[in-house]
């Protein structure tokens, strides 16, 4: 009898965003049948899960493994109202996907520790501050958000996606016993400003918020109040009301200054004219006639600057794994059988290189794709 692991097949079918209805429907056979093997009850023969494999796209041998234990805490998503669930729970295993090749790709590349100041019993506005304090980011702008986030130990990861209701959302993993907190972001999201603030909003809720809860059990009200949170962090964290303040007192109302505000300060107009009206430097009907005038003049959606300002895509990973190939640690091969045979995660190369947002062929056993090649090939 093989070691058929029910659990690795609820994930594939989940991160193939399929119900067990549909994946038996694939399969010619009752949903039962489905719901057996996902528990455990029902082992199923050499051929099913080869027919499985084939429906889902996964190597036969990703489901006999047994992975890493790992613990999930809540998952934020910024669109949770209007999402698809079946897509949130897509997102969420390939976050857990990913901690598990981190977890294999840390024995051989030293990576920045975890580092958080306790947020505990702190308002949105404290934290914010608090943790630009400890990264020592004193009051200025934050030119590289991104960079920032992942040196101090925060995953960051890129994701392909064809529908454009899902923006940013973050995770918190346990895999035996390491906690690490992973922020994922739609790659159709390409305005620098915009990417900035959906990012410091998933750090709002990193620091602020409770991980061991049901978000999803949240009343309305409750899950808003959230978003609230996290959007007051976000704007405190990159427009600091000490200097900010001093720039946007000198700045007339006009959309062609504040596309020089944004182009110092790497925010949106419309966060930063919402700024300016929290802070009390512009009145609730001169920040009403901004928001009009962007809507007009058709710049609510892509605002000036969008296609100029820059922002570094993540780097951690895929420089990690880059570096074990360049320097010959492993080929490819190499590189996808150590995952599988000493870690017990198989995975296509084309599937793993999807995850991490590697530039195609990066895993290709025919070609080995160098450190220059990311900046110059892009997301993948």
């Amino acid at each position: 009898m093989n070691n058929f692991n029910g659990e690795r097949l609820k994930k594939a079918r989940i991160y193939r965003e399929m119900t067990v209805v549909e994946l038996a429907q694939k399969m010619k056979c009752e949903r039962q049948v489905i719901s057996m093997y996902e528990n455990n009850k029902l082992k199923p023969s050499d051929n099913i899960i080869k027919r499985i494999a084939k429906e889902l796209y996964f190597p036969s041998k990703f489901f006999l493994e047994k992975e890493k234990k790992i613990i999930q805490g809540s998952s934020y998503f910024r669109a949770l109202l209007t999402t698809n669930k079946k897509y949130r729970k897509k997102q969420v295993e390939r976050m857990e996907f990913l901690s598990q090749i981190y977890f294999f790709l840390q024995d051989y590349i030293e990576f920045p520790t975890l580092n958080l100041p306790n947020c505990f019993y702190k308002t949105p506005e404290e934290a914010a501050l608090l943790l630009r304090e400890a990264w020592g980011l004193g009051l200025k702008p934050i030119n590289n958000l991104i960079y920032e986030v992942e040196k101090h130990g925060i995953i960051v990861t890129g994701f392909p996606t064809s529908i454009d209701y899902i923006d940013t959302f973050s995770q918190m993993i346990d895999i035996e016993g390491k906690t690490m907190y992973l922020i994922g972001y739609s790659n159709n999201n390409t305005s620098a400003s915009r990417l900035n603030f959906d990012i410091a909003h998933e750090l709002g809720h990193i620091c602020l918020h409770e991980w061991s809860e049901d978000v999803e059990a949240l009343e309305k009200q409750e899950f808003k109040d959230r978003e609230s949170e996290a959007n007051r962090f976000a704007s405190t964290l990159l427009l600091p009301e000490e200097t900010f303040k001093i720039d946007a007192k000198r700045t007339p109302l006009r959309i062609p200054n504040y596309t020089e505000l944004k182009r110092k300060w790497k925010v949106s107009i419309q966060a930063m004219i919402r700024r300016s009206y929290s802070l009390g430097i512009i009145s609730m009907d001169e920040y009403q006639s901004m928001i009009r005038t962007l809507q007009h003049r058709g710049l609510r959606k892509s605002e000036p600057l969008d296609d100029e300002l820059l922002t570094s895509l993540p780097a951690l990973l895929k420089t990690a794994v880059l570096m074990l190939l360049n320097e010959k640690i492993f080929t490819p091969k190499e590189f996808m059988d150590e995952l599988s045979f000493s870690y017990n995660f198989s995975l296509e190369p084309k599937e793993l290189e999807n995850i991490l947002d590697l530039p195609n062929n990066t895993l290709n056993s025919s070609k080995i794709l160098y450190l220059s090649d990311v900046n110059r090939l892009g997301r993948a």
